[in-house]
């Protein structure tokens, strides 16, 4: 074969059959298309070097691991490095294989280490019965040598005449039958000439122990450290057995995922990759389906510090489904090899009378990978979905977040956890447009009071103190990155001019299928609190120390919420119902309303995580409502303006970050005067908050609760209260999963009814089976409930000929400012007003035919008017 002719294509990716990873279906056995006997060798020599050692693969961490003149290299002396084979597993333990890699000791002079292997892990179980999860969290049967040159079996440790670890060695091990429920294992340590050093017969293992995947393992107990120095690499990986298989569709990478919306004709697309970009001669190429013919619209190479490719298409035919495909070529020694990853760009369901939207976040990783999620959701079939941050946090994965150690291993930190956010819910949006917005554990901070970009203080490191000091505790170069990777497929943003320190912006319109969203990102221009509060708040983390210090006494204070620029953004995009938009909607990271309460004692809510969790029908009594300022509740006068100028577009509320599902109405100078709020539950939820404020709770039930009705948060905001989805002991394991009310959301836009629709699911429940939803739901409004201020007088009967559903607009002449404005659809209305005393203009017309017409000096007096075009 001319080696140079030699084309090989991988499709990733394809859809993962339905699937639950909590025990009912393993995915290790789904997949058999490409399943024969095995004889899996690695292929490692083939590659250029890069920070990434395949897709057959999965390291844990990612920064850890490199391909070096065709060597795996663990880079950093830490515990439980692992590489683990992804396309291999053992399932029912019971299989007789024979594996064998070769170890370099490229550091053996490690002081002050405890325990400590180099070589293999076999038998790797992760939390769930699911490849994936073995991947990322999978522990097993570690084989190899100790830094003494001992030889470590589990957790047996035998001696050998070594009195250090050689520079090189091979391990073999080999797994035969022993009767029922137990397999004999026989491992050879054998050096460079293939003379056996050491050798264990009979080591005993169940199949319990030895069923699962298989991985590299690189161990070594010291402090904590990110100094990056060659430790160890594998060569010649190798497993053979008549019994296991090799499941290619497994692999992860080197296309990982994408995503996209499109707004205004206008598609934007953006891929992840793994890190190849060192690879000579890649190329990324978007491509879409003409027929029966692929055709290549766009080609890039990777030059991102995030590895992902944005394209961006003008002019796009919105009217029909068009399959798309990202393929990467990317040159080995064997030849070009092309990975495919394919999806639909769906078209736009301008004329459907309703537009079904899938609400998510909080995503840690308690149920990676989060199968059931996938499931669920699509039999609701959405049309777009949201993930409105935290699409992971810090810990996800294990290890922790690294800070130091040079910018593009930090790099690599982030986008391990990335991935896992992709890998678990990429089909979701494979074929469906989808937003993402980043909060602040996706830019690793606990608490992010933005401050227009500043840089915060890490003098005293990353905690608290420094997210208290506002601004960002990453480098700017570093957000930008992240927000990059998660952000660049949204439209445009509404003004694309970066914040302090050169950090861009999102914040954007998105106008689809009649539904007009606007994006935001409420902590980039926050205020950080410790600033503007007196020293005698004693600040912490944006909870307030001092025992006899009242927050409600500061509601008019000098800070931002969402800045000028977005506040000036909003009241442009209230105004705007071009493009035939009939209906708004907000998104945010959080809701202008501090939905939580605590026991009295709790100063913050540091306790969370720990508070007890009632039975159903349970009352919590005790509690006071929260003061954290990280909640768009404070400042409590920005806050009211932004809920001012939301309502005057009747625009819904999607919210995430809160832990805790719940529906509210706003109010600001009454109850109720307000829009409506919708803050999807968690995935996997880490901060469990809750609401029991202090009510008469003599007859609550779970179905019909006491702490619904009228309230003010521990800022005074006034909210209505209509559900909220609180923590119970629903008595399943795992319990961090199933007694935090975890779910998702769906809000669904009625058109034609001008009718909001909000559901809020049980995450383990089938969506199509009775309460399947939280107690509160659905909950159903209208547009115009979305502005409940109680009118003072009426305009007379407006009647509106020659054009179907005309946007009006209604400006206070005394003030020159809008009352609001609505795009009908009817011809026939009647408008609200809030002064029975002034005199108003009327503006009616078509945006998207720049036809206009304008009556003023109206007043409740007025006669019947009439607009004809």
């Amino acid at each position: 074969m001319n080696r140079r002719n030699y084309i090989k294509t991988f499709l990733l990716g394809s859809v993962i059959p339905a699937a639950s990873c909590y025990g009912i279906t393993n995915l290790s056995k789904i997949r058999f298309s490409n399943q024969k006997i095995l004889a899996y060798k690695s292929e490692w020599h083939l590659w250029q070097n890069m920070k990434w050692v395949g897709p057959q693969y999965w390291g844990n961490r990612l920064q850890d691991w490199e391909l070096i003149n065709g060597k795996v290299v663990c880079t950093v002396k830490g515990k439980n490095r692992n590489l683990h084979l992804l396309t291999v597993q053992n399932p029912n333990g019971n299989a007789e294989y024979q594996t064998k890699v070769t170890i370099n000791v490229l550091d053996s002079r490690i002081e002050n280490s405890g325990k400590s292997c180099f070589g293999v892990r076999i038998g790797t179980k992760g939390r769930f019965d699911d490849y994936r999860s073995a991947a990322v969290f999978g522990k097993g049967l570690d084989i190899g040598l100790n830094l003494k040159g001992d030889l470590v079996v589990g957790d047996k440790i035998y001696k050998t005449k070594f009195t250090k670890i050689p520079n090189k060695f091979t391990l073999n091990i080999n797994v035969k039958s022993k009767g029922i429920d137990k397999q004999l294992l026989k491992v050879d340590v054998k050096d460079s000439s293939n003379k056996t050093l050491y050798t264990i017969n009979n080591f005993e293992a169940s199949y319990e122990n030895l069923k699962g995947g298989f991985a590299l393992l690189s161990d070594i107990d010291v402090k904590r450290n990110n100094n990056y120095k060659p430790v160890v690499e594998f060569e010649h990986w190798s497993i053979n057995s008549e019994s296991l298989y090799s499941n290619e569709d497994n692999i992860f990478g080197p296309i990982c995922f994408s995503q996209y919306t499109l707004h205004q004709n206008k598609l934007k697309i953006t891929t992840q990759l793994s890190p190849v970009e060192e690879v000579k001669g890649h190329k990324v190429l978007l491509q879409f389906k003409t027929g029966d013919e692929w055709v290549t619209q766009e080609e890039q190479v990777i030059t991102h510090a995030g590895r992902a490719v944005n394209f961006s298409i003008a002019n796009w035919n919105t009217t029909t489904n068009i399959p798309y495909r990202i393929r990467l070529q990317i040159p080995l020694v064997e030849g070009l090899h092309q990975y495919d990853y394919e999806g639909t760009i769906l078209r736009e369901p301008k004329n459907k009378e309703t537009l079904k939207a899938a609400v998510f976040s909080c995503n840690f990783d308690y149920g990676f990978p989060d199968s059931d999620v996938n499931e669920n959701v699509s039999k609701l079939n959405p049309d777009i979905c949201l993930f409105l941050g935290d699409q992971f946090y810090e810990g996800t994965g294990g290890f922790g977040a690294q800070f130091t150690g040079g910018f593009d291993k930090i790099c690599l930190d982030y986008l391990r956890k990335w991935f896992m956010f992709g890998w678990s819910y990429r089909e979701l949006f494979r074929h469906r447009p989808c937003a993402i917005i980043p909060d602040d554990h996706d830019v690793y901070h606990g608490n992010i009071w933005g401050e227009e970009g500043k840089l915060a203080d890490n003098s005293n490191g990353y905690g608290a103190s420094s997210q208290d000091s506002g601004g960002y505790k990453m480098s700017p170069e570093w957000v930008n990155m992240v927000q990059f990777t998660q952000t660049s497929h949204l439209p445009d943003p509404y003004n694309p001019t970066p914040v302090k320190n050169n950090i861009g912006v999102y914040y954007t319109h998105w106008n689809y299928a009649g539904i007009s969203f606007a994006i935001l990102e409420d902590r980039k221009f926050k205020s950080a609190p410790a600033h503007i509060l007196p020293k005698e708040a004693k600040v912490n983390n944006g909870w307030i120390m001092a025992d006899d210090f009242d927050i409600k006494q500061y509601r008019d204070l000098k800070a931002d919420l969402l800045g000028e620029r977005q506040e000036q953004f909003l009241e442009t995009w209230g105004k705007d119902w071009s493009h035939g938009a009939e209906m708004k909607a907000v998104l945010s990271q959080t809701n202008f309303a501090t939905v939580a309460t605590l026991p009295k004692e709790a100063k913050t809510g540091a306790v969370i995580p720990k508070l007890y969790i009632p039975e159903i029908g349970e009352y919590i009594e005790g509690d006071k409502a929260t003061v954290d300022m990280d909640s768009n509740g404070w400042p409590a006068n920005k806050r009211d303006k932004a809920v001012e100028i939301i309502r005057k577009a009747f625009a819904f509320h999607i919210a995430g970050d809160q832990h805790l599902g719940s529906f509210v109405q706003y109010g600001v100078e009454e109850f109720g005067d307000s829009g409506f709020a919708f803050a999807g539950p968690a995935l996997n939820n880490i901060w469990p908050r809750r609401f029991w404020p202090p009510v008469d709770s003599s007859n609550h039930s779970y179905i019909n609760p006491a702490y619904t009705g009228n309230h003010l948060d521990g800022f005074g905001n006034k909210m209505t209260v209509k559900a909220v989805a609180n923590p119970h002991n629903m008595h399943l394991e795992p319990k961090v999963l199933h007694n935090r009310a975890v779910g998702y959301g769906i809000v669904t836009f009625n058109k034609k009814d001008r009718t909001i629709k909000t559901e809020c699911y049980k995450r383990f429940v089938n969506p199509d089976e009775k309460d399947a939803q939280y107690p509160g739901w659905p909950q159903t409004i209208t547009q115009e409930d979305n502005y409940g201020r109680k009118a003072q007088a009426y305009l007379p009967e407006i009647k509106i000929e020659g054009l179907k559903k005309p946007v009006v607009e209604i400006i206070n002449e005394s003030t020159n400012e809008t009352e609001y404005s609505l795009r009908l659809n009817t011809n026939i209305f009647k408008l609200k007003v809030f002064d029975n005393l002034n005199s108003y203009t009327i503006k009616v017309g078509e945006p998207d035919l720049n036809i206009w017409k304008t009556k003023s000096g109206i007043t409740p007096n007025t006669s019947k008017i009439k607009f004809v075009f």
